[in-house]
């Protein structure tokens, strides 16, 4: 008798784990790249953020790996090429270490550090729609910051000591260049 509620009792085990797997699968949020995320983000009623993103450091921060003064201070630090070393990539390019799986066909590394790195993966928040609604938005995966001290947390989390280039960060300096709000409705 207690062989015949093994099998079941097994089976609704293994059920439950493998609908669970797919509900933290389907949970993830997927990349899809600056070029996606401005379409919406480029006009000057609606405060021209791919803009100011293009005129950034974080827009040729993947760039930036690829110089000479770059590989020389990843191998020596690392012992390999800017390009190739976690350390670097982590700062410069958006999603890394990231499964590969959720860059969609659109995102390409080569923008370096993107929309996505702050505002996290924008797959299933990126619609009209669903932006329009900024509870769903974030539902869907969208972040957004309370306040200055948050946004100044998250930039140190790459513009700090633990960089091999690092200079000074004044954030309050370096957030007017980057600062990208939406500009209010009249």
């Amino acid at each position: 008798m207690k062989s015949k509620m093994i099998f079941p009792v097994i089976s609704m085990i293994f059920l439950f784990v493998f609908a669970s797997m797919i509900s933290v699968v389907a949970q993830e949020h997927h990349y899809v790249g600056v070029k996606k995320c401005g379409m919406c983000h480029k006009k000057a009623k609606d405060g021209e953020q791919l803009k100011i993103w293009e005129g950034s450091k974080h827009s040729k921060a993947y760039e930036t790996l690829k110089t000479a003064e770059a590989d020389k201070i990843a191998m020596e630090k690392y012992g390999k090429k800017a390009v190739e070393t976690d350390e670097c990539l982590k700062c410069h390019v958006t999603g890394h270490g990231a499964d590969a799986a959720l860059f969609e066909k659109s995102f390409k590394i080569e923008n370096g550090v993107q929309c996505e790195s702050c505002h996290g993966p924008g797959k299933d928040y990126k619609s009209k729609k669903v932006m329009k609604d900024q509870a769903k938005a974030i539902e869907k995966g969208l972040i957004l910051y309370s306040d200055e001290a948050a946004i100044e947390k998250l930039c140190r989390t790459c513009h700090n000591e633990k960089s091999p280039s690092f200079k000074e960060f004044n954030f309050k300096e370096m957030w007017a260049k980057i600062k990208h709000n939406i500009p209010e409705k009249k």
